[in-house]
């Protein structure tokens, strides 16, 4: 009996082990995705420190974009209305997190983040 306690431990700790690994997030790219509650069309340029760019075009009033992917640091976003304003904020972004940029009634932006595990 004291056999098949040591193989269940044994089991046991692998498989705890196993999943433990398996869940987390091991150093990935954040994404970043515009929700546009404004009231005009919007493009978001993402610049990162390391002078690299993505662009999400063209997200209509009530929609959201796709994620995408790009380096950590501190990025600058510029979104541009329809009417060629241009809101502009810096946020510094790390690993393993999900940020959504939302534009909302009054064309004002706020960030958030959610962290993968």
């Amino acid at each position: 009996m004291n056999l098949l306690k040591k193989i269940s431990l044994v089991v046991f700790t692998l498989v705890s082990l196993t999943f433990y690994n398996c869940s987390g997030c091991d150093n990935e790219n954040p994404t970043v995705k515009v929700t546009n509650s404004g009231t005009e069309e919007v493009s978001i340029q993402v610049k990162t420190s390391g002078g690299n760019t993505e662009n999400l075009n063209n997200v209509a009033p009530g929609n959201s974009s796709a994620p995408r992917s790009f380096a950590p640091g501190e990025i600058t976003y510029t979104i541009v209305l329809k009417d060629k304003t241009e809101l502009v904020e810096k946020v510094t972004v790390g690993y393993c997190a999900d940020y959504t940029v939302t534009i909302d009634k009054d064309n004002k932006i706020t960030t958030s983040s959610v962290e993968r595990d």
